[in-house]
């Protein structure tokens, strides 16, 4: 049996759940709260929490988000976007993060990595890359897919694992969003030529595609968000005194669905046992089992 991770991405702007295609078009779809709770009790393996504009800002806005989170739930949490600094990586942990993601500042200052990992620990620092498809390779971008880099996206990933990086977040900017499936030659090429865990992210719209991340990518863990926002969008009731802010009338009517397989994270977990993939949390109700 392939042991793996499935962990939800939650982008946040402000205060809010959103969710785009390419990283753009961002919707609200809700409280982060109210999802991470949810994804908490159908068992996800962690949550990943990322302040999408925080780099165009200078700054990372979830310090209070996180550790309301964190103080109700007791999965891993890995927090990124807008972190520059020591100070930045402890705020965030001091709030209740496991975890920081890393992208525009360790492009901007590739040796933060290296003092981040020396400072809290290798294992709590996951570098982030954003990759576009460029012909037979891949450029790494930055600003939540906004900013070119000029850098080959699988030579900047042997780069930050060799100044310590202990996990890398490999999104397809080609393939976010849109329920086609992940960029499988990308995650492959960057799993099997780094000796740290790589979390895939961008594509997924079935369990099927999520099954190719581990078996065909060589994945060891996937980040959802489409098909885990849109079924608890879907299927559960939005507090009332936040629905004027939402935008999710297109998934209530359908339209949105066409490519997202409308599973709840139990149902896709089981039917990865299927295919000899366990995830952590379906392997710790196993063990704790009679």
């Amino acid at each position: 049996m392939l042991n793996v991770r499935l962990i939800p991405r939650l982008d946040i702007k402000g205060p809010n759940l959103v969710k785009g295609v390419h990283l753009e078009g961002l919707r609200v779809l809700g409280k982060p709260e109210h999802f991470a709770r949810h994804y908490d009790d159908e068992g996800a393996d962690e949550l990943i929490f990322v302040d999408v504009v925080a780099s165009l800002y200078g700054r990372n806005s979830l310090t209070d988000i996180i550790r309301r989170t964190a103080s109700e739930i007791f999965i891993p949490l890995t927090v990124g976007g807008g972190l520059r600094s020591l100070d930045d990586i402890r705020d965030v942990l001091r709030a209740g993060a496991d975890k920081v993601a890393l992208n525009t500042a360790a492009v901007g200052r590739p040796e933060l990595v290296r003092e981040a990992s020396r400072r809290f620990g290798s294992s709590t620092i996951v570098v982030s890359i954003e990759a576009v498809r460029r012909g037979d390779r891949w450029e790494a971008y930055t600003d939540n897919g906004r900013e070119r880099t000029g850098l080959d996206a699988v030579t900047w990933a042997h780069r930050v694992v060799e100044l310590g990086a202990g996990e890398l977040l490999v999104t397809s900017v080609d393939r976010e969003g849109t329920g086609t499936g992940f960029d499988l030659d990308l995650v492959r090429r960057i799993a099997e030529s780094v000796p740290v865990p790589v979390i895939a992210s961008g594509g997924a719209g079935s369990t099927q595609h999520i099954g190719e991340a581990f078996l065909a990518g060589r994945a060891d863990a996937v980040a959802v968000a489409s098909m885990a926002h849109y079924h608890l969008v879907k299927h559960n009731a939005v507090e009332a005194e936040f629905a004027p802010e939402l935008n999710t009338a297109h998934l209530r009517l359908g339209r949105g669905f066409s490519r997202v397989q409308d599973e709840s994270l139990g149902e896709i977990q089981r039917q990865l046992e299927k295919l000899g993939i366990a995830c952590l949390h379906r392997r710790g109700q196993e063990t704790q089992s009679p």
